[in-house]
């Protein structure tokens, strides 16, 4: 997508001028314009400067929104180039421009108050110069008057130039009201001087209330206040976006040539080392390679708890180093960096429309010239009904500045910038509008299961040692033999033996048989088997018992691994053959996702989980999830037709991980891509959640209605406005209840329509998004150091580990004989006699709490 500011826009009738006039350029396939941020977004095969001239013809200004090339990306200069300039014209430059008209206006404004109201309702005292010299008091009104409408000259040049051009505007619409009156009290002045010549005193006083300066002043005057306030709140709504503009590094810390230099981050290339103390923001993205650290990831993700980094951890741009010195090595710069990303993708959202702007544009085309016609018909059938001319104009005019083009235009813009500023706040970000929009209207979501659900990682959950074999020699020979393997639920198994401190011993001619398990033989000449039950069955013999448990652990999700060790040869009929005991190891759910697919549900939504897992694994995760439906045994180009079946049912949303499960994500109604971290670039998501916590679904959907909520509130408000203020402003109302307006309280209302919208968008920057469970799981946790006495060596950690970790509360614990203690992290309060006695217990000396 090509993006141009456009500038000389007023209302919605201005962007859907543009629009029109782009669309029928040659090559042309789609064009959106954004009142919001004066900013347009092409799609096609034209060139630039044909749609640039387009604009022009159509009466408007365009230029280039400078753009960096993703292909050849060598630095980081075109992407600050970008970001600088999108900062600048995201500025609010009009309000300080509106606020000098405003008080100018005020000043001659007030002059002119005194003498056309103070002086002839009130009796406020003049000079005696204009004692019975009524021409004299309508002239001071005339240059007074003029002097307000130089001062707002832009409305007329604005609304006559588009007017000229086929395409009448909002500011048509003020200019001609104001003209009006302008143009009938000149008028009304040069009969009065003829009266006076005549001598008919009569017709002179009926002259001088028939002068409606005051209200050609005071229409500019009211809608340069809507036009400031309003001015004033859309600034806000683009707050989120130019925050993350802001918080783009300008110098970044590397090291060439052996030596420091602080460079611009222009400067900064792929490869480059980079170093970050204390306190500084990470310059680009990369990976860390000397150091540890805390970093706050909160500007990129939402997540206020700082994340753990240590050689190999990847970083990302301008998130914060909180304690330790790292060095990294830069993967991403310029506009490849997370932080470009994200503001690209809020940025693109901007530049386009939602399904709920449809309405609105097309009664925006139409609406102006629709309303100068209703003024002109209402005048004249007032005349028609034999009133009297002044009276007649006044309702005509009160037609044109009541009316108000601007609050359907910015009605859903405005709130779908605030909503997407919140999102991205949040580490959620919406790649359209049309994407915020629909989430809150799906009936449906399916969830991926591995890497959704669950957190992709298989951990060890069940450790069941046979007859006569301990814990610890049932994990040492299930370390010694899949230490070797490179299979993913070996890594669970070497991720448990890790925390335990236990270390492989050398084992020989390693055997992995596909499907089966493995074989090896150790120092002694004896052989370890691993595998699954029917691979250690057929080589040893099993108890019922025994074959039940590992039944009970299939059913509830987990894979059983039996481990056994042959004595005295390769399985001959004279080696004792032995089971070591059974590994239980599963991919667990997330600690929110039960949470999250409960208030799913509770709001209504289908929940669906898809899996390529058989069906007692997928039932087993489902039944803990929660799920209402599973559909297991799935292939991953299979997922996509499933997907295509549930959306038969209604608007179905598809969460995966981005990348095996893209062509469900294309397939669904709406694809949301979870945990996507650095990688947000995904083509099929149509949004991105920055974390892997499953609640961040809950808190996209309930962030879409809320915005959706907003979009219809103020299409109502923006409706209802219009329907109700133009009939009472054409008099429809003085026969029946006496009601009629004066132009100056139309001006006033309609100065204050637009500001209604926009502010009632800037509530949604009121919007929570629900702390989720793991959130608050690490929020609970607390770390606390024991003294103990006693440890001699690394077995004695792995017995008070093992000690301390069964106490009820404790999360984990790792413990150093050096240095005489054990750092425990618990999940609630902890009782510290429970602490005692597990130290005790295994023989070792409680000296307390640090």
């Amino acid at each position: 997508m090509e993006q141009f500011n456009i500038t000389g826009m007023s209302c919605a009738a201005c962007s859907s001028r543009i629009e029109k006039a782009v669309s029928k350029v040659s090559g042309v396939t789609s064009c959106s314009v954004s009142l919001l941020t004066n900013s347009m977004g092409v799609e096609g095969t034209a060139s630039n400067a044909e749609i640039i001239a387009a604009v022009q013809n159509a009466g408007y200004g365009a230029s280039e929104k400078v753009s960096g090339n993703k292909n050849t990306p060598v630095s980081g200069a075109s992407c600050t180039a970008t970001h600088r300039q999108e900062e600048d014209a995201l500025a609010d430059r009009e309000t300080p421009r509106l606020l000098k008209r405003l008080l100018s206006s005020i000043l001659f404004l007030i002059v002119l108050m005194y003498f056309s109201m103070g002086h002839m309702m009130w009796g406020w005292p003049l000079p005696h110069f204009f004692d019975n010299n009524h021409v004299a008091m309508g002239l001071v009104q005339l240059l007074l008057a003029a002097a307000v409408m130089v001062i707002n000259q832009k409305f007329f040049v604005s609304g006559f130039s588009s007017l000229l051009h086929g395409a009448p505007n909002m500011d048509t619409l003020v200019a001609l009201g104001s003209a009006a009156s302008f143009v009938y009290s000149t008028a009304m002045l040069f009969i009065m001087t003829a009266a006076v010549v005549a001598g008919d005193e009569a017709k002179v006083m009926e002259c001088m209330h028939e002068f409606y300066f005051e209200s050609a002043a005071m229409i500019l005057t009211l809608i340069t206040v809507g036009k400031m306030l309003e001015s004033h709140s859309k600034g806000k709504t683009t707050d989120a976006l130019k925050s993350l503009m802001r918080l783009a590094p300008k110098t970044a810390t590397v090291i060439r040539e052996g030596k420091e230099s602080v460079i611009p981050i222009e400067e900064l290339l792929c490869g480059d080392i980079f170093v970050v103390r204390p306190g500084e923001n990470i310059p680009v993205d990369g990976i860390v390679i000397e150091g540890n650290t805390a970093v706050n990831e909160a500007a990129i993700t939402g997540e206020s708890i700082p994340v753990d980094k240590a050689e190999g951890s990847k970083v990302t741009s301008a998130t914060t180093n909180l304690s330790g010195f790292i060095k990294c090595r830069a993967t991403r710069v310029g506009e490849d960096t997370t932080l470009s990303q994200i503001i690209q993708m809020v940025s693109d959202a901007a530049a386009t429309k939602a399904p709920a702007q449809k309405i609105a544009d097309k009664v925006s085309g139409i609406f102006v010239p629709v309303v100068i016609a209703i003024a002109a018909i209402t005048t004249i059938v007032w005349i028609l009904c034999g009133a009297a001319f002044g009276f007649a104009l006044a309702r005509g005019i009160s037609v044109l500045v009541i009316s108000c083009p601007c609050a359907l235009g910015l009605a859903t813009p405005v709130a779908i910038m605030v909503g997407n500023g919140v999102g991205a706040r949040n580490g959620i970000l919406f790649k359209t509008a049309a994407s915020l929009e629909e989430a809150g209207k799906a009936k449906i979501i399916a969830f991926d299961k591995t890497g959704t659900i669950t957190k992709g990682e298989p951990r060890v959950t069940d450790i069941i040692p046979a007859a006569g074999v301990s814990e610890d020699e049932l994990l040492q020979s299930a370390l010694d033999i899949e230490s070797k393997s490179e299979h993913p639920l070996s890594k669970a198994i070497l991720a448990k033996t890790a925390e335990l401190n236990m270390s492989a011993r050398e084992v020989g001619a390693f055997k992995a048989l596909a499907g089966s398990g493995l074989s090896a033989s150790d120092s002694d000449g004896n052989w370890l088997i691993a595998g699954s039950v029917t691979f250690v069955g057929e080589k040893i013999p099993l108890e019922e018992n025994f074959i039940r448990r590992t039944q009970e652990l299939s059913e509830q999700g987990k894979t059983p691994l039996l481990f056994a060790c042959i004595k005295n040869g390769a399985g001959s009929d004279g080696g004792q053959k032995k089971l070591l005991g059974a590994v239980a190891v599963a991919d667990v759910i997330k600690e929110d996702s039960a949470e999250a697919i409960s208030e799913l549900r509770q709001m209504g939504i289908k929940t669906v989980m898809i899996t390529g897992d058989n069906e007692r694994t997928a039932a087993a995760i489902s039944k803990e999830a929660g799920v209402d439906q599973v559909i297991a045994g799935v292939l991953p180009n299979q997922k996509a037709d499933e997907i295509n079946s549930l959306k038969k049912q209604g608007k179905t949303i598809m969460v995966g991980d981005g990348i095996n499960d893209a062509p469900a994500l294309t397939a669904a109604d709406t694809g949301i891509a979870i945990g996507a971290g650095t990688d947000i670039a995904l083509d099929a998501a149509d949004i991105v959640l920055m974390k892997s916590a499953l609640s961040d679904v809950v808190t996209a959907v309930r962030l879409s209605r809320a915005t959706l909520r907003n979009i219809h509130e103020n299409l109502f408000w923006a409706f209802i406005y219009n329907v109700l203020g133009i009939p009472l402003a054409a008099g429809a109302w003085i026969w029946l209840l006496g009601w009629k307006m004066n132009p100056m309280f139309g001006a006033a209302a309609m100065s204050l329509s637009s500001f209604c919208v926009v502010t009632n968008a800037l509530r949604l920057n009121l919007f929570k998004a629900k702390k989720s469970a793991e959130k608050n799981h690490q929020e609970d946790k607390m770390e606390k150091t024991v003294k103990i006495e006693g440890m001699m060596c690394e077995h004695c950690e792995a017995r008070v580990k093992k000690a301390l970790e069964a106490v009820d509360g404790v999360t984990s614990a790792t413990a150093s004989h050096k240095k005489g203690t054990a750092v425990i992290t618990t999940s609630k309060k902890v009782d510290q006699a429970a602490l005692k006695a597990a130290v005790e217990a295994q023989d070792y000396k409680f000296l307390g709490i640090a």
